[in-house]
């Protein structure tokens, strides 16, 4: 549905606010307000219905907690670095189920910028959010892996969990990079008895080559160039020798290389499944039927560029608009315009317009206010 300049303006709107989070900045909730905000001022007569979304990336375990009115608990664990921190997640006890936000344990966001390299971190702490789950009695386990601040294939999860890495020696490996020594893997004595495990991806990568966990996300992370083929050598041996020991041949899988290839080492050593984290979100919300019951969607995220159009939610949501023919306009901190946008999108807009980087970055509220007044200014 195209919307004239005339006809916005001579009735009322329903608008849904739909961003995922800012990255560093504003969650997918502070993002909806600001929106919200600026959009009020320029159009007062509007009904506005804020409706932050995940895909499986960072505060996937509180909206999706929101979603189906969870309990929050609280587990004692170490974040990627070891260091000690409190972990929330979430437990719905009619449905036996665990919500998980990785990132709540082993998120990039929870260490200082620049202070640790990949090669130094690991998923260990993760363990003692499902060790958690598992005591309460949970059936189901749903998490969302977006957000990490590791590269390490899943290898700190499986250990936290009772699976030992040997070299050729039968001397166990404890550092991720070290798996390019991998000789074989020692399944725990006891496992966890979760009936049904289910991971929300935020993207579609798969662990290794160009398009991998490595080469892809782990510069966001801190990787440099140099570290790719080390890196890469490491993830290669875990994929090898769990195909040939424990049967899985799954490295290819769109989703193993999400959250550093913690998605490869779920499935690996859990037997998750993997499924796109949008899609997941979107059909427990009806997220259509609202999509459909609109007359404008604004979404938005921190940066708008490929890889929106590799899975991330945004990109989800304005091809789902494009599928209902609801016209969908996005906000993004950065907007680098790639094709595949300029197709979805009604148009892209970006405080930086406006204002410098840096005072888009200190005052985020107020920037992203401002661009969507511009923008209402503009329908």
């Amino acid at each position: 549905m195209q919307l004239s300049h005339s006809n916005a303006h001579k009735r009322r709107l329903r608008v849904l606010i739909a961003p995922d989070k800012f990255k560093g900045t504003l969650s997918a909730l502070a993002a909806a307000r600001a929106i919200a905000s600026g959009w009020k001022r320029a159009r007062p007569k509007d009904i506005l219905e804020l409706f932050p979304i995940s895909d499986g990336g960072d505060g996937f375990g509180q909206l999706y907690g929101k979603l189906v009115d969870a309990e929050s608990k609280v587990t004692s664990t170490v974040d990627a670095a070891h260091r000690r921190c409190r972990s929330r997640w979430y437990w719905e006890p009619g449905t036996s189920t665990a919500i998980i936000d990785s990132s709540a344990a082993i998120g990039l966001a929870m260490l200082p910028p620049k202070k640790f390299h990949p090669f130094e971190l690991d998923t260990f702490g993760l363990g003692k959010l499902l060790q958690a789950a598992a005591k309460v009695g949970a059936e189901h386990l749903i998490l969302g892996i977006g957000g990490s601040a590791t590269n390490d294939g899943g290898f700190g999860l499986a250990r936290s969990l009772g699976w030992q890495f040997l070299d050729a020696r039968q001397k166990e490996i404890r550092r991720w990079t070290d798996l390019k020594r991998l000789h074989s893997i020692r399944p725990p004595k006891a496992r966890l008895s979760f009936k049904r495990i289910t991971v929300a991806v935020d993207v579609q990568n798969r662990l290794l080559g160009a398009r991998g966990a490595s080469r892809v996300y782990g510069p966001q992370k801190g990787l440099r160039p140099e570290d790719f083929r080390p890196a890469e050598a490491a993830l290669r041996r875990l994929a090898s020798v769990v195909r040939k020991q424990l049967g899985h041949d799954i490295a290819s899988h769109k989703g193993t290389g999400a959250a550093g290839g913690l998605g490869f080492g779920l499935a690996a050593f859990l037997g998750a499944r993997l499924v796109p984290g949008f899609e997941l979100f979107a059909r427990l919300s009806r997220l259509h039927i609202r999509v459909a019951n609109s007359d404008l969607i604004l979404t938005g995220e921190g940066a708008l560029d490929r890889s929106t159009m590799m899975g991330k939610g945004v990109g989800e949501l304005g091809r789902l608009c494009q599928k209902l023919q609801v016209p969908c306009h996005a906000l993004a901190g950065q907007v680098e315009p790639t094709l595949a946008t300029k197709r979805i999108f009604e148009s892209t807009t970006s405080p930086t317009k406006f204002t410098s980087k840096t005072q888009a970055i200190q005052r985020p509220h107020y920037w992203l206010s401002f661009a969507a007044r511009e923008l209402a200014g503009r329908i």
